[in-house]
């Protein structure tokens, strides 16, 4: 009887829905958020929509660039940033579920003939190469130490994508960039232009870009407690079913996801 009445908090939340419509902006983002006109799909929105939508909580998608999606979740205007890795600054505005474990890399075209990267001091200390960077993207403190530094040597280009960031790979703009391979991977298979380049990536881990967890931020201050709560139980309930890494499964190719990408 107890365990029953201790469970009864989150059951009750988890099916008493939200009061509103969800403001959730997104930007495309490999294959976990695609945009095609004006529909948006990919891993993460087909799990908001089974895990959310249904349950009572509807999503008002917009779409807008990283950076914009970033800053409406810091000032409030945003209800969820999704899909986000864990970082202390995001944890300043938001909540965390995490939904699958990822890792950013160096990735580079393999036609460059350079010494391995063993880290990111190394990447530093290579003036000759130029880093071209997804703006709004984050992978802790290490990754923005190296933005920071980067800037400072007139060798940082920013874009606004993951698409332009392989265009800018592919044309000899810029020499590397550091993101989780599946993001860069399914930019590229939903571009026949810079799709043949695939099989040219060079992938390099980094000390300092360890594995850390990846998934879905609710505002600390866009809803009330009684949808925080709800929104809370609901997305945990998805994270422990599996759903969301079944949908990475079902959307990349066979082996795209190792070494980036695994089960929570």
């Amino acid at each position: 009887m107890a365990l029953a009445l201790a469970a009864l908090p989150g059951a009750a939340a988890a099916q008493a829905g939200c009061s509103r419509e969800l403001v959730v902006p997104v930007a495309p983002i490999g294959l976990s958020v695609t945009v095609t006109g004006e529909e948006v799909a990919g891993v993460y929105p087909e799990v908001l929509r089974s895990s959310l939508a249904r349950e009572g909580c509807p999503l008002k998608f917009s779409v807008v660039p990283r950076a914009r999606q970033e800053l409406m979740f810091e000032t409030g205007r945003a209800d969820l940033l999704v899909p986000a890795t864990r970082t202390p600054k995001r944890d300043e505005s938001g909540v965390f579920v995490p939904m699958v474990s990822s890792r950013a890399m160096v990735i580079s075209m393999m036609h460059a003939e350079r010494a391995p990267l063993r880290n990111l001091a190394d990447l530093q200390a290579r003036r000759e190469i130029r880093v071209v960077l997804v703006r709004g993207f984050d992978y802790g403190e290490s990754y923005q130490a190296l933005i920071k530094e980067l800037d400072q040597q007139g060798r940082l280009l920013l874009a606004v994508d993951a698409v332009s960031v392989a265009r800018m790979l592919g044309n000899g703009m810029a020499e590397a960039t550091v993101m989780a391979p599946s993001i860069l991977v399914g930019a590229m298979l939903g571009d026949a232009r810079v799709r043949p380049l695939l099989e040219q990536l060079r992938y390099e881990p980094m000390d300092e870009l360890p594995w850390g967890e990846s998934g879905v931020y609710v505002s600390k201050t866009a809803l009330s407690e009684a949808d925080r709560q709800s929104l809370l139980a609901l997305l945990e309930r998805a994270a422990k079913s599996g759903q969301i890494w079944r949908e990475f499964v079902k959307h990349y190719p066979p082996g795209s996801l190792t070494g980036s990408v695994r089960p929570r």
